[in-house]
Formats: structure tokens, sequence, C-alpha cells
């Protein structure tokens, strides 16, 4: 029997083979030998092959794979990922079978089942790191959980869940097709969490809980300064602070706010307010509101360079 014969055998039926024909050869060889056999199974299997494919396995799988696709171009989304899924499963060292993982998870997004379409898009990661489709992978992972997103007055966790991985997804594959609209549902999901916590702020502002209140305002003007909620949150901010009697944070909420954005509405309202109290803005620089607001100026310019 020629060695290349040996590649069309079933691997439990070649080691038995190979067992037989070291015994066969003698004892005093057999060990030397079965470990030289065995270790060539590796190329005959998987190293010099990439995994032996039976010729009506890659056209089942191919086959499987173009049905997946008709399906999900006829917006049949369920039966698509099934059968995504079906190449994966039945035919798993096919040439079909990485992006068939990415494909189900895609066809799961579009039909609205986020849990299982996150669920492939991390599966897909893991096994795939670095291929073409990883941006893909994250497009799904990213797009699956902002598409839950919550109205600012409800939880916000899909929502810090889908900032997280749109960053993700702009930060490792930025000239991928899917980084530019990646950036604008950021701006959109940043807001979102902004608006949350301007009306957690208010809440607590309007029962007098002034440091609670404070703490949101902070929250804004650290983390979401470039939404178009800074502006209040730097008013209602220097409101509290007056409220508190603590002049000199009031004055540096109100210089900042007037330097940024003079303009501002907020700002006429903020400038009426110290002023009934005998003050002007004055920017306190060892203020921590001064120190924030550098800090995160500092911060968007590294994440937004010109």
């Amino acid at each position: 029997m020629k060695i290349l014969r040996l590649r069309f055998l079933k691997q439990g039926a070649l080691v038995s083979l190979l067992f037989a024909l070291t015994f066969a050869g003698g004892c005093s060889s057999s060990f030397s030998s079965l470990g030289s056999s065995v270790g060539n199974l590796g190329g005959w299997f998987g190293q010099d092959n990439k995994e032996y494919q039976d010729p009506e396995s890659v056209e089942a799988a191919e086959k499987l794979y173009l049905d997946a696709d008709r399906l999900l171009s006829n917006g049949s989304y369920p039966e698509a990922a099934k059968k995504f899924e079906d190449v994966d499963r039945l035919h798993p060292y096919s040439p079909y079978a990485r992006r068939a993982i990415v494909m189900a998870a895609y066809s799961n997004y579009k039909g609205g089942k986020y849990t299982e379409a996150i669920a492939g898009g991390k599966r897909y990661s893991t096994l795939h790191p670095g291929t073409k489709e990883s941006a893909l992978a994250q497009h799904v992972i990213a797009m699956s959980h902002y598409d839950q997103i919550a109205d600012p007055k409800r939880d916000q966790k899909r929502t810090k869940k889908a900032l997280a991985s749109l960053e993700t997804l702009v930060r490792r594959y930025p000239n991928s097709r899917y980084s530019s609209e990646a950036r604008n549902r950021i701006r959109i999901a940043r807001d979102v969490l902004a608006a949350a916590d301007m009306n957690v702020g208010r809440y607590y502002l309007n029962r007098k809980n002034y440091l609670a209140a404070i703490n949101r305002f902070k929250s804004v003007v650290k983390n979401y300064q470039t939404t178009r909620h800074v502006e209040e949150a730097l008013a209602r901010m220097a409101e509290a602070y007056m409220a508190l009697g603590i002049a000199s944070e009031a004055q540096t909420a109100g210089a900042i706010l007037g330097h940024n954005f003079p303009n501002s509405p907020w700002y006429k309202d903020t400038y009426a307010l110290l002023q009934s109290g005998g003050l002007q803005p004055r920017e306190n620089n060892g203020s921590w509101i001064s120190k924030t607001w550098k800090s995160a100026v500092n911060t968007a310019k590294k994440l937004n360079p010109i």
C-alpha cells in the first residue's frame, strides 16, 4: 500500500494500521517507529493538508453557505442564522466555516436576537482575532448594544456597553468601513449618558440635595464635555454652589461657562445669578472644577486630534 492512500483513511483507522505495521516489523523497533509514525499524523491531517477535505463535504458546505446568504438577502434572518450555524457545526474545517460564524451573528443581529448576536460576535473575536471579518464581528457586538439604548430617564447599562463596544471598534479598526458611523454613534451614546446624568442632577437639585446634584453635574463636565449638556451642567453647578454659599466655586463654574460659551443663554442666567449675590464670574485655578475642565479638554484633544 502506498503511503499516499493513508491520507484517505479515517484517523482512528490509520492509528490502528500503524500499530499493526509497527508490531509486524518486530518488537525491537516498535516504539521508535510508532513515535515516528504518530508524529507524522500532524502532517497528514493538519499541517501539510490544512485538514484533509472531502470534496463532497466542501461542496455541501458551499451549498449551505450560499443558501444562508440567499436567506439573509431576502430578509429571512432566523433561517439564515440557522443555516450559517449549520455550516460551522457540520463542516468546521471547510473554507466557509470561519466566515459562517460571523455571518450567523450578523443574521441574528438583523433579526433582533441581540443576545445571540453578541455571543456570536464575541465567539468569532475569540477564535479568529485579527482576521478580515474581525471588524464586522465587533460591529455586530456594538450595534446589538446600541440598538437597545434606552431613554435617558431609564437605566443606562446598555448605553454604557454600547459606548464601550463602539469605542473598541474605532480603536481597533480605525480604517474599517464601520468606523465612521461608529464615531457618530459614540457621540449619540455619550449624549444619552449625559442627559441621564442631567436628569438625576436636576432631581437632586429640585429637592435641595445639592452635593448629590453637584456630583451628577460634575460627571457631565468630566466625562461628556463635548455634548450639548455641558453648558447646563456648569450653570446648574453654579446654582448649587450658590445655594450652599460656596461663592468661589460658583464663580469658577460661571467663568468657565462664560469663557467657552459666551453666547449661551445658560451663561446669561448664571451671570445674573452671580450678580444677584454681588459676585462676578472669576476662575479659581485651584478649584476642582477648573482642574476637571482642563483635564477633560486635554483628553478630548487626544481622542480627537485636529
